[in-house]
């Protein structure tokens, strides 16, 4: 599964995040963070900070995935699994082969309906964490 999910990321260079946050205290808002500084283009979508007029990352935060116009390969999740239900036909209808549900979301009846779709559906696991954990990273600064 290693090589699956170090395939994931290192082939997706360009990441749609759901449920993107603008507070670097919260995991929205520092594991895109952590992945822009390794080279990853984020891309976020939060109706909130959308409305705002917010910039995060260089890009404006979309209202919806739909609202996302340019390629993207993958999806990083952050939306409580009892959400994903409302969020399922925008994740089947993303033009990202992969769908990453952040650690601590699990929702097996959603995963299953979009890897029936053709998705490739990963739960429970931490984009950040994965990627420190194989190695991926440039070294970074103490505290970053």
């Amino acid at each position: 599964m290693d090589l699956s999910l170090r395939d994931l990321l290192t082939r997706s260079p360009t990441v749609v995040v759901l449920g993107i946050r603008d507070d670097l205290t919260r995991p929205g808002g520092y594991v895109p963070a952590y992945l822009h500084r390794h080279g990853y283009r984020i891309l976020g979508v939060n109706p909130e900070l959308a409305a705002a007029g917010a910039v995060l990352f260089g890009e404006p935060v979309r209202a919806t995935l739909a609202d996302v116009t340019e390629p993207y390969d993958l999806v990083d999740v952050f939306r409580r699994a009892e959400a994903l239900p409302a969020h399922e036909e925008e994740l089947a209808a993303s033009p990202a082969p992969v769908i990453w549900f952040q650690e601590g979301i699990v929702n097996d009846e959603v995963a299953e309906r979009l890897r029936a779709r053709g998705k490739v559906v990963v739960q429970d696991r931490c984009t950040l964490a994965e990627h420190r954990r194989m190695g991926l990273g440039r070294p970074e600064k103490p505290g970053s």
